[in-house]
């Protein structure tokens, strides 16, 4: 079976499409990447969808972006065939993760805990029926309605391909929100365990188009943060969110690690004195950190 599979994630910088073939083998499932390639997304189609995460957003607006996903990923989809000189009528099946545009796992009110959410937009049915292949979606969906925090293929896919037989390991994604997934040895006790351990580069990429009006939406090879120096005492600050002491599983996303967060985080940073150079060193730094205690939490180390 040849799939074509879908992803774009908090970033918003565009559509990553992997072209895999799988089969089975002697009962034992075998995968091959044939094909892989990031499609951007053109800036005014970020602005669009940034904006669709404003809370006052009509739902017509919604509705709208949500069918022109679909009809836009079939034909990014053909455009990416035709990169790779591969026949359309291979792909046996599409699977599509979708544009998140609002993920709430845990919303507390007063004190008390209401219940979590998530929408995800690129309509399956206008993706199906513009591409004419059989389309998979709503993962997200599915996990938070069986009691998930909402990432169920990530872990998934990262036990089938690295986990070891003695040794136990930890893998890193960093989009714009990071993640990691413990893998413990196969025969051990322990379940695989994965979950967002905060910002990723959503915080830096927002000090950067600060910082350069727009012009630049990402720190190209931490060019910026390079030649700016930590701030300790702010960073000690902002290791305090109150998300790291939330027990895991957990998830998040703009809704807390945002643009409005990240605004706010950038007049903080004006209130201590810290050079613009400074505040994008410093938030980089927060990301590394809250990644690192994550993992240290899972190291053993033998004598």
């Amino acid at each position: 079976m040849r799939v074509c599979g879908l992803m774009s994630g908090t970033s918003l910088d565009g559509l990553d499409i992997a072209i895999v073939d799988f089969s089975f083998v002697d009962k034992q499932l075998q995968y091959e990447l044939k094909q892989f390639m990031t499609i951007p997304y053109s800036k005014e189609l970020t602005t669009q969808l940034l904006q669709l995460m404003n809370p006052t957003v009509t739902i017509q607006e919604v509705s709208s972006m949500n069918m022109y996903l679909g009809e836009l990923y079939a034909q990014l989809i053909k455009a990416a065939l035709e990169n790779f000189s591969m026949d359309y009528n291979s792909i046996d099946l599409i699977s599509t993760h979708g544009q998140t545009i609002w993920h709430e796992p845990i919303i507390e009110y007063d004190g008390m805990f209401a219940r979590s959410n998530t929408l995800q937009i690129g309509d399956i049915s206008v993706l199906a029926e513009y591409s004419g292949i059989p389309v998979i979606g709503d993962f997200r969906t599915r996990d938070m309605a069986a009691g998930g925090q909402g990432a169920p293929l990530v872990p998934f896919a990262d036990q089938l391909l690295f986990q070891a037989e003695e040794v136990g390991r930890v893998l890193v994604n960093i989009g714009g929100i990071a993640n990691i997934t413990v893998l413990p040895p196969k025969n051990a006790e322990q379940d695989v365990l994965a979950y967002d351990t905060g910002p990723g580069n959503m915080i830096i990429d927002a000090f950067v188009s600060l910082y350069t009006n727009g012009e630049q939406p990402y720190d190209e090879n931490g060019n910026f943060a390079k030649e700016g120096t930590v701030h300790q005492e702010w960073l000690k600050i902002l290791m305090n969110n109150d998300y790291f002491s939330l027990p895991v599983p957990k998830s998040t996303g703009r809704e807390l690690f945002g643009k409005a967060y990240a605004e706010h985080l950038w007049l903080e940073g004006d209130q201590f004195g810290i050079s613009a150079l400074d505040k994008i060193a410093t938030i980089t730094m927060f990301t590394a950190c809250s990644i690192a205690r994550e993992i240290q939490k899972y190291i053993q180390t033998h004598h």
